[in-house]
């Protein structure tokens, strides 16, 4: 699922994001977020992604760096 990466001005950007515990990050409702994050990047330009930056007030981010496997 591809979730939409919100405009300058949400208020998601300029708020204090909520900290996760290891529990938090491990339950269902985090896991599918990072998955719907993971496609949401996937169409983007760029390597990595903040929850803020779809809306969710959260301290997450989910970075993937491809290593350019082309041969020259």
């Amino acid at each position: 699922m591809r979730l939409k990466i919100v405009s300058v001005g949400e208020p998601s950007l300029r708020t204090t994001s909520q900290l996760l515990s290891k529990e938090q990050i491990l339950s269902p409702l985090i896991q599918n977020l990072i998955e719907y994050m993971r496609d949401t990047l996937r169409d983007a330009p760029g390597v990595g992604l903040a929850a803020p930056q779809v809306g969710e007030s959260l301290q997450l981010a989910i970075i993937e760096d491809k290593a350019n496997t082309r041969r020259l």
